[in-house]
């Protein structure tokens, strides 16, 4: 899969909806590493999320 193909397809693990642009964030989970993506509108309300992998909840 490309890297414009990885961009089309992620997900917020906050809320669920599909995510572009710049103004989403991708980061590395703090004690797994596995990559979380969160949408604009869940980082501006600061909603918690939880990593898939090893259940890391962070705001």
């Amino acid at each position: 899969m490309s890297q414009s193909e990885q961009r089309r397809t992620r997900q917020c693990v906050s809320c669920g909806i599909n995510i572009s642009g710049i103004s989403a964030a991708t980061f590395d989970c703090p004690d797994c590493g596995h990559e979380i993506s969160r949408c604009a509108n869940c980082r501006k309300q600061s909603n918690l999320y939880e990593c898939p992998d090893c259940g890391f909840t962070g705001p």
